[in-house]
């Protein structure tokens, strides 16, 4: 008597049960196996009549990978806008759309005065002179160093040596020499900034524009940061597979395909605006390792694929491969020799439809037994 007959259990039914067992364990951990229970097709009687399974298929060796791929959109990290400081007057000159603005150079004039871009992350919201203290002020000092400025200590105190410093940076603009420092001259970002729009949408919808009148706090410049990167939604069940750090291979629309990692995560889900799909999402950015080639239209939609997690050098089954042996755990049915025995295994990693496996005796190029295909 076969050992498959000195059990009593059908196939099938074995077949059944791990199956259910298998989505059970892993549907908590966002893997995805179907089909394992599927209808059988008609056996071979005569295979069946010698105990021998309806198919086989061979135990590989290699890489197994748990990727996806995922809808994106290039673009530019962090939308914000600047804003009209000062007391107002003509906007006589804008930064033009997509264009590069970097440290001590200009975001926009009105009434024919500049204001220029320094590096920093407090706003600039007051005149700063001589006695003042604060972050600001270190701000201030920190960007004239980097514009080789010397004579006064980079600290929270604004004194006269850095008022010196000032009118000096003053007359290299052409302004006039004050010492004093405030947002009608200086606004501040962490980095250099990219120019997404020539203007700003008010509070009404419209668009200021060169000769247009502009009040203090009236957004005249919509920016994001100079470095290339892709966005996209994930569903929140599917968080784990895009953590901050994973690599990834984003296709361009022009075919090019780059590598790069996702560098920000969302800590919030939301549903987004389709009415049709309620399923909740988190926000996901992905940096290029080498962003200089990452060429393409603002809003392109590209392709990400997510590496994930890569075993090297494992064995692996098809899924419904795999058995519920009567004393417990997970087993492979192996065919040699004209016949069958079961091979106790123990489970690794659910991907691309296999699973790793490791077993006393198990090689490569053995067969295993699965249902007709």
């Amino acid at each position: 008597m076969s050992d498959r007959a000195s059990r009593g259990r059908p196939l099938g039914r074995r077949r059944l049960v791990i199956a259910l067992v298998t989505i059970a364990a892993v549907a908590g951990a966002g893997v995805a196996v179907t089909a394992l229970a599927a209808p059988e097709k008609p056996r071979d009687t005569a295979a069946g009549a010698r105990g021998l399974p309806p198919d086989t298929a061979p135990v590989t060796r290699g890489d197994l990978g748990d990727s996806s791929r995922q809808d994106g959109t290039l673009g530019h990290l962090g939308e914000r806008r600047i804003n009209a400081g000062g007391p107002g007057g003509i906007l006589t000159w804008l930064a033009p759309a997509g264009s590069v603005v970097e440290r001590d150079e200009r975001l926009y004039e009105v009434d024919g005065e500049p204001v220029l871009l320094m590096y920093g992350q407090a706003p600039m919201y007051r005149t700063l002179k001589a006695g003042d203290k604060g972050k600001d002020v270190r701000q201030v000092e920190e960007n004239l160093a980097a514009l080789g400025y010397t004579g006064f200590d980079v600290d929270e105190e604004y004194t006269e040596k850095t008022a010196a410093a000032v009118a000096r940076w003053q007359k290299s603009h052409g302004l006039k020499r004050t010492g004093t420092v405030g947002p009608d001259r200086i606004a501040f970002a962490g980095s250099a900034v990219r120019v997404q729009e020539a203007g700003g949408g008010d509070a009404d919808g419209t668009r200021v524009a060169v000769g247009d009148r502009v009040a203090p706090g009236a957004p005249v410049l919509t920016v994001t940061g100079s470095e290339r990167v892709v966005s996209f939604k994930v569903p929140a069940s599917e968080a784990a597979s895009a953590k901050v750090g994973t690599r990834v291979t984003v296709t361009l629309p022009d075919g090019t395909r780059l590598p790069g990692r996702v560098s920000a995560a969302g800590k919030t889900a939301s549903t987004g605006d389709d009415p049709q799909d309620r399923t909740p999402r988190i926000d996901i950015t992905v940096s290029f390792d080498d962003p200089e080639k990452a060429k393409g239209v603002d809003r392109s939609p590209v392709t990400v694929d997510l590496v994930g997690e890569i075993r090297r050098d494992v064995l692996s089954v098809p899924v419904n491969a795999l058995l519920a042996l009567p004393g417990g755990g997970f087993g492979v049915q192996v065919v040699e020799n004209g016949g069958t025995r079961d091979v106790k295994v123990e489970l690794g990693m659910f991907a691309q439809g296999r699973v790793e496996v490791r077993g006393e005796g198990l090689r490569e190029g053995m067969k295993v037994g699965v249902p007709s295909v």
